[in-house]
């Protein structure tokens, strides 16, 4: 009888397999909808663009990129969590809609954890330390020796587009592995949090390399160090934290596609195959590595582990900070 039941639940399950792949195969048959939750514009947005061509070409339908922002991005991943899982509504998530915004908000209706079913990550920004030439560093090291100095201690900032972004979270936890003392200077958006060190009215700023390239080759900013794992190829004379002694620091912004939770495990698959086979055509790869993009790609299960160990070193972070959303 046992032999018989476990024979009968095999049967199944090759039966669910099948089922799934054979809807993954007939799927898409009709425009797929990407939510991008964070205003036009953004670095998530135009990294995906650069790959819609080649995943329209090897779905055989059209990609339409609709952007909802509103609430730290909350207000798109809403609309996604209340999609039917079918794989025709997905979410380009940022960092902060998966593993941060759930420990700054209060009142969250979904949780990130349970709401989305991970598909791949897409492209990482890695920061760019970012001072104003006139500070008297040269490197990472020297600028945190600088701020513990006493004529120095308590008195630098720097700037972010926004209370709880990845550059505020980021700066925030160099503050607490270092034990420097920085004042955080909040502004509503990008270029103004850039202008403030542009004019020395804050000393810092964390951001990708789009955020300061121009400035940089016109000297009215100095990089000094890129938190990526490897140096930035568009930037190789610039050494990394963890080169300057700054164990295991990584700060990145990272953009990735989720679909509600329930959705096929084969269409998940499918859509994890195709941005991977997208990010390896040399086009993107070259046009990735001039813009200091690092391609994603990675693995569905790598992803979701990654999820679960930001999310806690993030928690950490937010509680240890007492930081809370505008």
């Amino acid at each position: 009888m046992r032999i018989r039941k476990l024979a009968t639940i095999a049967l199944l399950l090759a039966g669910t397999s099948g089922a799934s792949a054979a809807l993954a195969q007939a799927y898409p048959n009709k425009p797929v909808r990407v939510i991008n939750p964070f205003q036009a514009g953004g670095a998530g947005e135009i990294t995906f663009r650069m790959l819609i061509p080649t995943l329209e070409k090897r779905l055989g339908q059209k990609i339409v990129l609709e952007n909802r922002s509103g609430a730290g991005g909350n207000v798109g991943a809403q609309a996604v969590v209340a999609a039917t899982p079918d794989g025709y509504t997905l979410l380009l998530a940022a960092t902060n809609n998966l593993v941060i915004n759930q420990f700054i908000f209060a009142n969250m209706s979904f949780d990130p954890a349970t709401a989305f079913a991970p598909i791949t990550t897409t492209a990482e920004l890695p920061s760019v330390f970012y001072v104003n030439p006139e500070l008297p560093v040269k490197n990472l090291l020297e600028f945190v020796a600088f701020a513990k100095t006493k004529a120095s201690a308590g008195k630098l900032n720097y700037s972010s587009p926004g209370n709880g972004t990845t550059p505020h979270l980021n700066v925030e936890l160099l503050s607490q592995r270092t034990g420097v003392r920085l004042t955080h200077v909040p502004y509503r958006g990008l270029p103004d949090a850039m202008n403030a060190v542009l004019a020395g009215d804050v000393q810092l700023y964390l951001g990708g390399l789009a955020a300061g390239r121009g400035n940089l080759q016109a000297g009215k900013l100095k990089a000094i160090a890129v938190s990526s794992r490897e140096r930035l190829p568009a930037l190789p004379e610039v050494p990394t934290a963890i080169e300057l002694g700054f164990e295991n620091f990584e700060a990145s912004n990272w953009f990735a596609l989720v679909a509600p939770a329930g959705t096929d495990a084969g269409i998940i698959d499918r859509w994890a195959t195709e941005v991977r086979y997208a990010l390896s055509q040399p086009d993107i790869q070259t046009r990735f590595a001039e813009g200091g993009i690092v391609p994603g790609g990675m693995p569905t299960a790598d992803f979701k582990a990654r999820l679960a160990r930001e999310a806690k070193l993030w928690e950490g972070v937010v509680k240890a900070g007492g930081i809370k959303a505008e």
